[in-house]
């Protein structure tokens, strides 16, 4: 997750606190798009917290993070 708040900062130059604030309302968003069922399987996979203080490990933050390549 660390990472992927590094990556906005130093691609966009805003602080840390308004990148985690930016990573967490797009995992806010993705989860809105899916199906009630499926919101805590997101939350599992991100790492149980849901909110950019959680582990990302590879998944949502690897996604993202291969966005802020391009």
């Amino acid at each position: 997750m660390d990472a992927l708040i590094a990556q906005i900062v130093e691609k966009t130059g805003v602080s840390e606190e308004i990148a985690g604030t930016i990573v967490d309302m797009v995992i806010d968003n993705v989860k809105e798009q899916l199906p009630e069922s499926m919101q805590g399987m997101v939350d599992s996979y991100l790492g149980g917290g849901g909110d950019a203080g959680g582990a990302l490990g590879g998944g949502l933050g690897g996604m993202l993070g291969g966005l802020l390549k391009k």
